[in-house]
């Protein structure tokens, strides 16, 4: 039976070592091993036929893997009517089956084929931002590893693949800052990270450039297991949906609320086109919202509040006083 191409297993080995892959996949005998055979070449081309239009290695391994998964349904990859079929058969929601459509669109010129795409057309929802609450008990419930690739995101609001290319070439313990090369043709980035995410760096092990070592997929199945565990320990089902781009979500409506300034959420999260960051101008209503408030009476207790991003509001009697969104 095809198994598709899953995130646990190094897909990118095709860039260097095509020929592994072909013992990933074992074959039937007769006309549908054959037909099965030729699918996974034809995937394994595809991956190259990316690499060369400049595509991220995330987004290959990911593209990789959907058209496996249309094999494993029992598309025939040669065949867009095939394809048409099995996709409208699955009961995915309609953005899935739009992916599935994009992403065999993308995989049609290769083969020198074209077709008539069926229309799928995905239900709006407005994203869940989680409460900072809810993303700190994720990342103190975590493991050292997880823990610190949250904060990252927490602190940066980059996506996900971002974060996990992160090396520590890009990364200086000395003042605090941290870059990000961008995905998707997005702007590079630089911020100021606090002397908790800095804590945090130090104590991850360095056994090569990049900070985050493994396949991004079994983080994520990690994390999926850290959210259900609190979701039945706290008790709060907002939990299974909070992902990794929810943390993206809250870093870019927290700074649009404390900032108003649209073209700096746009800067901040790498965005070309200003429609994209849009969004983020209306997602929460903080007229309800409560907040902590605390007294500084030194410089030092100060600046301890803001690393811990509190606000700073006026001073009174001489000391000054800050407030941050509970």
């Amino acid at each position: 039976m095809y198994r598709g191409y899953s995130g646990g297993r190094q897909v990118c080995a095709f860039l260097t070592e095509a020929k592994n892959l072909s013992k990933v996949v074992p074959l039937e005998n007769g006309l549908a091993g054959a037909t099965k055979l030729r699918a996974k070449g034809a995937i394994i081309e595809h991956g190259f036929w990316l690499k060369k239009q400049g595509y991220s290695e995330t987004t290959i391994k990911n593209r990789m893997t959907q058209l496996g998964t249309l094999v494993n349904k029992g598309a025939n990859l040669f065949d867009p009517e095939s394809v048409k079929e099995v996709i409208a058969k699955q009961t995915w929601v309609q953005g899935s089956k739009l992916q599935y459509v994009t992403v065999y669109s993308t995989y049609l010129p290769m083969i020198g084929r074209t077709w008539d795409p069926p229309r799928y057309k995905p239900v709006e929802k407005m994203p869940l931002v989680p409460r900072e609450k809810e993303i700190d008990q994720l990342i103190s419930s975590a493991s050292k590893k997880l823990a610190t690739f949250l904060q990252v995101l927490k602190e940066t609001g980059a996506r996900s693949g971002e974060a996990w290319q992160l090396k520590w070439l890009d990364i200086d313990l000395q003042s605090n800052t941290l870059a990000i090369t961008p995905e998707k043709n997005g702007h590079p980035r630089m911020f100021r990270i606090s002397t908790n995410l800095v804590a945090m760096l130090k104590n991850l092990p360095k056994k090569s450039e990049r900070v985050f070592n493994g396949q991004l997929p079994n983080m994520r199945r990690k994390f999926h297991t850290l959210r259900r565990c609190l979701t039945a320990k706290l008790q709060n089902q907002r939990f299974m949906r909070i992902t990794f781009h929810s943390f993206r979500h809250w870093k870019a409506t927290m700074e649009y609320h404390k900032t108003k300034d649209i073209v700096h959420v746009m800067r901040l999260l790498g965005h070309k086109r200003i429609e994209n960051t849009m969004v983020y101008t209306h997602l929460i209503d903080f007229k309800s919202e409560e907040y902590s408030a605390k007294v500084a009476k030194t410089l030092e207790e100060a600046a301890e509040l803001i690393e811990a991003g509190f606000d700073y509001v006026t001073d009174i009697d001489g000391a000054k006083l800050f407030k941050k969104r509970k």
